[in-house]
């Protein structure tokens, strides 16, 4: 099993930014690739920014894209979220997860198995 725990989340005004951080524990040698999603109330929870651990390619939807930046530390096995330019819109529980490597051929945005608790971002307006 991947242990993932969440922070950094909070309250901020449009515009604003927030750093989240991921850190990951377990079998960590079992992640391919670790990805942020969100979910609003009745809303689906997608994938919005994802990386890879060894080549760190990245995806992100197009929502977040040229906002948001996602980054792996390796070595502490933590991934981030930069977010800039936050919108009343981006509020939501967000979360981290992981995936493994197959199938190899899924997208990056899809197959992930273990998930964080979550932690919420308020953007007011």
């Amino acid at each position: 099993q991947v242990q993932l725990v969440e922070s950094g989340g909070g309250l901020v005004q449009a515009g604003g930014s927030l750093r989240l951080s991921c850190a990951a524990s377990g079998r960590t040698s079992s992640s391919y690739a670790m990805g942020w999603t969100r979910q609003a109330p009745g809303k689906e929870r997608d994938i919005i920014a994802a990386i890879t651990w060894s080549t760190g390619s990245t995806y992100y939807a197009d929502s977040v894209k040229g906002r948001f930046t996602i980054s792996r530390d390796n070595a502490k096995n933590m991934v981030s979220l930069q977010m800039n330019s936050l919108k009343p819109e981006d509020t939501a529980v967000y979360y981290c997860a992981s995936r493994p490597r197959n199938p190899a051929s899924l997208p990056l945005q899809y197959g992930y198995n273990y998930w964080g608790q979550g932690t919420q971002v308020t953007v007011s307006s």
